[in-house]
């Protein structure tokens, strides 16, 4: 059975405009007239190489007449078809009480959903926009359908979904995922990164318990990203090997070029990805750069410093290391550094429970009453500065998202709040919550609590 998507929402928020723009092709009849389209309509479709069926389906609407009961009908028909149910909403009216019923309805059937917020493509429907957090659906896809904005967007998400239902990714997506065990769970996928010669397959030799990787003195010896399944403790994991990333100037080689994308692909891919440092020659400037790329792309990171046995004084040496990384790694406040030999393997059971309990604090959900008790205390202790004798305001704050931690903060005047007023908030948030180590994005909104109802 294809993989099938069904485009759900209340009436009159664009679904039948985004299944045309997806199907590449006028099938549906649009108008601003709601409810128009009221019987499923099919298309298969190709994305990204992804085959697929797109189902377009009539608006959701609430009530127990005979029509609107048949069209609901097909529509929850629909949903429980799917595999993926991409959730409509209209920016420019923001979240209703019938979008809130129906994204209740698309949660409780279990299925992967994409939201998208249609209608984005003027700065009114800013507000919509953020509102579409409260739903509780993950982060919005912002785009305008007529316009063909933001589609791209949607297709990747589309194309993700089906590649991690098959148990497959392409090599333009990235490396494999691994096959789902028993329980739909799938393997860990780890990253080991670092300059080359810093003993990248040694390392994943180690993990293995043999000598699958070719290893030698020479550098640059690694050119694919190899991935390889190993089972630590009850965890499954995926773990590749990656060539050295050297200096983009010292790039010139056919073979380079390629394995430097594969690499930077696993890296994005990965869920964790391990920074192997040379004890002799560690937070060199190349290993900031790759530190600072994995924060960016929001991957968890865990600081391996190989090569230890050829370390004399360990302890005023560690003292050293621990003081270097938290000073040139800000970004990422408290990741942990375990140092280790590859050769002999001492450390690696060390590194392999820094990796999992990195990973843990990467998928962790903050709860909201939480986050806004704590949210209260900041400002309480040090208070936004105020701006043109305005005093800033911040209103409310939730978790957006996981993998990494992500919150958003709706605020009077996103724009006028320092940089270090936002630095202090995650920094606090950091030593709160117990969230060493992670990227942690704090995004800064425009406007009111969206939990709290407009006085009539």
């Amino acid at each position: 059975m294809p993989f099938t998507v069904a485009i759900v929402g209340r009436p009159n928020v664009g679904k039948s405009t985004l299944f045309n723009r997806l199907a590449g092709r006028k099938l549906a009849l649009v108008d601003d007239q709601p409810g128009l389209t009221r019987d499923r309509r099919e298309a298969d479709v190709v994305l990204e190489g992804c085959p697929l069926t797109l189902i377009d389906t009539a608006g959701l609407e609430s009530g127990d007449d005979g029509l609107t009961a048949r069209m609901r009908l097909q529509t929850e028909a629909a949903i429980a078809q799917a595999d993926l149910v991409l959730f409509i909403i209209d920016a420019r009216v923001g979240v209703t009480a019938a979008d809130e019923i129906f994204a209740d309805l698309v949660r409780k059937a279990g299925k992967t959903v994409v939201l998208a917020a249609n209608k984005s493509e003027g700065r009114s429907a800013e507000p919509g926009y953020y509102e579409a957090f409260s739903l509780g659906l993950g982060e919005p896809l912002a785009i305008s359908a007529e316009h063909g904005l933001g589609i791209g967007d949607v297709t990747e998400a589309i194309a993700e979904a089906y590649r991690r239902a098959q148990g497959e990714t392409s090599a333009e997506a990235g490396p494999e995922e691994g096959e789902p065990d028993e329980e739909g769970v799938y393997p860990l996928r780890i990253a080991i990164a670092g300059r080359p010669n810093v003993g990248k397959s040694t390392l994943v030799n180690a993990l293995l318990g043999e000598d699958r990787m070719i290893t030698g003195p020479e550098a640059g010896i690694t050119r694919d990203a190899i991935a390889t399944e190993i089972v630590w403790g009850s965890r499954r994991l995926r773990v590749f090997d990656t060539a050295g990333l050297r200096r983009k100037a010292r790039i010139d080689a056919r073979a380079e070029v390629l394995s430097v994308g594969d690499t930077l692909r696993a890296i994005k891919f990965a869920e964790v990805v391990v920074l192997l440092l040379d004890a002799e020659q560690p937070f060199e400037k190349q290993d900031l750069q790759i530190a600072d790329l994995i924060a960016q792309e929001g991957r968890a990171l865990v600081i391996a410093v190989n090569k230890w046995d050829l370390v004399s004084d360990k302890q005023a040496r560690l003292a050293e290391l621990r003081e270097m990384c938290q000073r040139l790694l800000p970004q990422v406040k408290g990741v942990s550094l375990v140092t280790l030999s590859a050769q002999s393997g001492k450390g690696v059971d060390k590194l392999m429970d820094a990796v999992l309990a990195a990973d843990a604090v990467w998928n962790r959900r903050l709860p909201t009453a939480a986050l806004n008790d704590w949210l209260a205390g900041m400002i309480d202790a040090h208070a936004p500065p105020a701006v043109a004798g305005r005093r800033l305001k911040i209103r409310y704050m939730t978790q957006a998202n996981a993998r990494p931690p992500t919150f958003v903060a709706f605020c009077s005047q996103p724009k006028a709040l320092p940089d270090s007023y936002v630095r202090y908030l995650v920094n606090g948030l950091r030593e709160t919550f117990d969230l060493p180590g992670v990227p942690i994005r704090f995004n800064l909104r425009k406007g009111t609590n969206p939990y709290v109802k407009a006085k009539s």
